[in-house]
């Protein structure tokens, strides 16, 4: 087994849950597993949540269907929606696996329609949600068109309309005002969808910083992704729930080197010893996810005290300045988490390197082994 890993606390990820949870009352809850669940391991993860009977997420949501496909092949039977609209090569994996498909045009319309009518097990209709873009000018059907378009989809036999939703470009940033713009937006057209006695379903807008700072964007439902990892999704929005970060990086020191004033350390020479020092080395590098960037610009906890990350970070090894300190070889390295009254986090890393903490943890790659306590 490597050397090093990153832990995945189960008991931090309820205690969030259970946080959010209590923001937002009785709305839904859908958690957003997808990118393996922001780096965390999204069949465990999911399969962990599942167990948390009255308090388990009510939704699953994933990017792709090929993030889909694998909860539903590891037994997990939960309502999952695919955020990405299914294409004519994959949109038998919605029928099949009882997925929820986000539409956004015709022709996702008409893609759905072909594989339902040559799908021959199916006794259901297709359950969809769709997507309206209120401003974030990425994926949705525009909202001054979304009227005409939910209506010809309301007409279509084979579909559910099981739920509208939007997605918010800058809800984590001070200023609202574009957010509550957005929200007006979708608002209007529910209400017009409304007064036209056209059932919206589950309506659903707010995202992390939404639950966080903006009670009127819950709606039916809350998506939450980075908050329920335990972190806040910048340095702009409240800290009203408290959260713990579920996942830590650990190692161990593999190497002692005594180093004399003068010497450099790692590639392009980019540290020079001030003076007499011990340089560890940990195996750990970029082909991990902990980033060349972080070159002189991160710290690591070893037997509780911080120490400076030396010279440039290697694709399988990284070094620490551990001065005189007695350091030996198989002391416990804690690269993200906690020792005793010290800790660091995936925002420590980020600000290091010009990044968000969503960044750090879906960077840790599965050459790290996932261990869940």
């Amino acid at each position: 087994m490597h050397s090093s890993q990153a832990v995945i606390h189960l008991s931090n990820l309820k205690f969030n849950l259970l946080q959010i949870r209590k923001k937002i009352g009785q709305r839904k809850f859908m958690a957003v597993v997808k990118a393996d669940a922001y780096g965390h391991g999204a069949v465990k993860v999911v399969k962990y949540l599942d167990t948390l009977e009255k308090n388990k997420p009510d939704f699953y949501a994933v990017s792709f269907p090929s993030e889909a496909l694998e909860l539903r092949q590891s037994g997990i039977r939960s309502r999952i929606i695919v955020f990405d609209p299914f294409e004519k090569e994959n949109a038998h994996i919605c029928l099949k696996h009882n997925l929820i498909a986000t539409v956004f045009s015709k022709r996702h319309i008409d893609i759905l329609k072909t594989a339902f009518s040559n799908y021959s097990n199916h006794n259901k209709k297709i359950k969809i949600h769709i997507k309206v873009d209120t401003g974030m000018n990425r994926l949705g059907v525009n909202y001054d068109k979304a009227y005409d378009y939910i209506k010809y989809v309301s007409g279509i036999k084979e579909f559910i309309i099981d739920g509208i939703y939007t997605h918010f470009a800058e809800a984590d940033s001070k200023n609202k005002n574009f957010t509550f713009l957005q929200l007006s937006r979708f608002n209007k057209l529910i209400i017009k969808l409304r007064t036209e006695k056209i059932k919206p379903g589950l309506l659903h807008a707010a995202n992390s910083a939404g639950v966080l700072d903006l009670p009127e964007t819950y709606l039916d439902m809350v998506r939450c992704g980075i908050s329920l990892y335990g972190y806040y999704p910048s340095n702009e929005t409240s800290e009203s729930i408290k959260l713990k970060p579920v996942m830590s990086v650990r190692s161990i020191v593999t190497t002692v080197k005594e180093i004399e004033k003068g010497e450099t350390v790692s590639y392009g020479r980019k540290f020079t010893a001030t003076k007499r020092t011990k340089i560890v080395s940990v195996p750990v590098g970029y082909a991990d996810g902990y980033r060349r960037g972080l070159s002189n610009k991160a710290k690591a906890l070893i037997n509780g005290k911080v120490f400076n990350q030396v010279g440039i970070v290697t694709m399988d090894r990284t070094m620490f300045d551990v001065g005189n300190s007695n350091i030996k070889v198989g002391d416990k390295v804690i690269l993200i988490g906690k020792d005793r009254n010290k800790s660091i986090t995936a925002w420590d890393l980020a600000k290091a390197v010009n990044t968000i903490p969503y960044e750090i943890t879906c960077g840790i790659t599965k050459r790290l082994p996932r261990i869940y306590v």
